[in-house]
Order: structure tokens, then C-alpha cells, then sequence
């Protein structure tokens, strides 16, 4: 019988996930909406529509286990708390959850987190140690491994860089997390939107973009507008691109990578976001790391990436026969 494992990628506004065999090959696949006013009726939603998509693959498969990436994911404690972009407030015991609905081994962890491991089993890090992946979606994370383990910290939660401070003192954007200039708030698909709509207001400058209302932009109506050469577009793209640059140097100070692969949804745009950061990554690094880290986008950056890398967790922890 085939062996399968299933990944959730838990975002802020789509649930998706999939079948995945132990070569990272997608059997099956699906989605649902996040916004459940409750965890346990979200639950119970998903683990039905999992077992509609198992009923169609159309031969017997045994699952080994599910892998969970979502934001403020507790891999010590199989739960996600309090995450800012989720509908759910508070400690969610969502490995519990799931469990209690299959009986199956379930692993919850951080999305970034879960996109490091996918990218290690199944992407462009295969046989790297030292290296970070960041996730540029809806928010900002990142998984980091170190001498090939996973930094997971003493409770669950390292790497959340997305919620250290871009100038601190001089920004006044507001976080869903409670804090203030948090780095998600300005690289991110939702801060690829505050800046646009910041840029847009400080101009007189003619673009496409300034009918939409702020409910109607989206991070890809403004890459399109931006491939088309729209300036004011460009420079929101830039202007995130140097922000995320100045962090990811700093990064290399903490952790001194081999590689930073770029991971997510805001990725896809290439080289109108991979080329500012790759330019203030270059001028704000420390000399001795110059020429020595290399910026690349990651090697799961498809429609299936997020769900490939969480079902790269419970494969990581199974321990069976193939």
C-alpha cells in the first residue's frame, strides 16, 4: 500500500493541504476557508474534506502521519498561539484537535519553519547545514537550521523574525500582533499594500493603482502594474525590497547562513522583489560575510510549496519500513 503523508498550511485567509508521498510528489489535493469562528468547527470542516480528496485518489493509501504549518505554530506543544492573522485568539490546541478526529500522529509547527524542512527533504537546501528560509505572505517568518537541526528555541517560537522592529522610534504601523513597526507590517503582501497606499498619497504622480480602494488592492495587482512599468508600483516594490535587504543582513550577523532562500506567495514576483533586497542585502552586510551568503529564491516556490513543506515534517518524523 502506498505511503502518504498529509500537509496543512493554515494562512490567514485559505486552509490548503495535500497528499504527498515520501518524494515530495503531490497525490491529491484540496482546500477550505480559514475563517471558522471556531477552531473545532475548522477542524471538523477540514478532516471531512481530507477524507472526500482520500476517497478520490483512487487507489488505498496509508497515511503516516500530518504535518501543520501555521502562523505562531508550537512544534513543543502541537499548538498555535495567538496568532495574529488567524481567526482563533489564545492557545488552539490544533495537533489535539486533528487527533482526536483520525488518530493519527500530527506535527504543528510554524509555517516557516515547516517550508525549512520542506526545502531541506525536497528543495534547493538538500545537503546544506547552515541556512534560513524566509516566508513572505500574508505576514513574515522564518525558519532557520543550524548544523542541520531546526532552531526551534526554548518554547517553540524561534525565528520569528517578521515581528522584530524596522526603525524603532521613527514608525508609527501597527501590527497584529500588538506591537508597533513589527518588519511584517512592511515586507509582507499586506505591507507590500500599506506602503503602496503610503506612496500613493505622498505623490501626484499619474498610476494605474489609484482607483482601487484599499479593500480591492492586492499584492499581485500591484507586481502586474509594476511589470507594466508603473513607477509609483516599482517603488513600493524597492522600497520593501531595501527594508527586507537591511534585515536579512542583520540576519547573517546571528546566524552566518550558507544560503537565505526567499519562500511565498510575494516571491513569485521575481526580480521586482529579489533584486532591491539583493542590492541592500549586498550594502549593509558585514565585510566578512560579503560574496559569502548567497540570496536565492527557494526550490518549492510552486502552487503546492507551502503544503509540500509541511508534509516534509511528518515525514521527517516517521520512523517507519518504506
Amino acid at each position: 500500500m502506498k505511503k502518504v503523508a498529509i500537509g496543512i498550511d493554515i494562512g490567514g485567509t485559505n486552509t490548503d493541504f495535500a497528499y504527498v508521498n515520501r518524494d515530495g510528489q503531490v497525490i491529491a489535493e484540496g482546500k477550505i476557508k480559514t475563517n471558522y469562528g471556531e477552531a473545532e468547527v475548522f477542524v471538523g470542516a477540514l478532516v471531512e474534506k481530507l477524507r472526500i480528496v482520500q476517497k478520490k485518489i483512487g487507489e488505498p493509501v496509508k497515511v503516516i502521519g500530518i504535518g501543520v504549518g501555521a502562523p505562531m505554530g508550537n512544534i513543543n506543544k502541537g499548538t498555535i498561539e495567538y496568532p495574529a492573522d488567524l481567526p482563533w485568539k489564545g492557545v488552539t490546541p490544533m495537533a489535539d484537535l486533528i487527533n482526536s478526529h483520525c488518530g493519527l500522529p500530527v506535527f504543528v509547527t510554524n509555517d516557516a519553519n515547516a517550508a525549512a524542512v520542506g526545502e531541506m527533504l525536497f528543495g534547493a537546501a538538500k545537503g546544506m547545514k547552515n541556512f534560513v528560509v524566509i516566508t513572505l505572505g500574508t505576514g513574515l517568518g522564518s525558519g532557520i537550521v543550524v548544523d542541520g537541526k531546526l532552531v526551534y528555541g526554548e518554547n517553540g517560537f524561534a525565528g520569528e523574525i517578521g515581528h522584530t522592529t524596522v526603525r524603532p522610534g521613527r514608525t508609527n504601523r501597527e501590527c497584529g500582533c500588538g506591537r508597533v513597526g513589527c518588519l511584517e507590517t512592511y515586507v509582507s503582501a499586506t505591507g507590500l499594500i500599506r506602503t503602496m497606499f503610503k506612496i500613493l498619497a505622498d505623490s501626484v504622480k499619474d498610476s494605474e493603482l489609484r482607483d482601487y480602494s484599499y479593500n480591492e488592492m492586492t499584492s499581485l495587482k500591484i507586481a502586474e502594474a509594476a511589470e507594466r512599468g508603473d513607477e509609483l508600483a516599482i517603488r513600493a516594490f524597492n522600497h520593501t525590497g531595501e527594508i527586507l535587504g537591511l534585515k536579512l543582513a542583520d540576519l547573517v550577523a546571528h546566524t552566518n547562513p550558507e544560503a537565505i532562500f526567499l519562500f511565498g506567495g510575494l516571491t513569485l514576483a521575481k526580480g521586482l522583489i529579489l533584486e532591491p533586497t539583493q542590492k541592500a542585502f549586498k550594502e549593509n552586510m558585514l565585510s566578512i560575510y560579503k560574496d559569502k551568503v548567497k540570496l536565492l529564491p527557494s526550490g518549492l516556490n510552486s502552487k503546492n510549496a507551502a503544503v509540500l513543506g509541511a508534509s516534509a515534517l511528518a515525514w521527517e518524523k516517521y520512523n517507519g519500513e518504506d
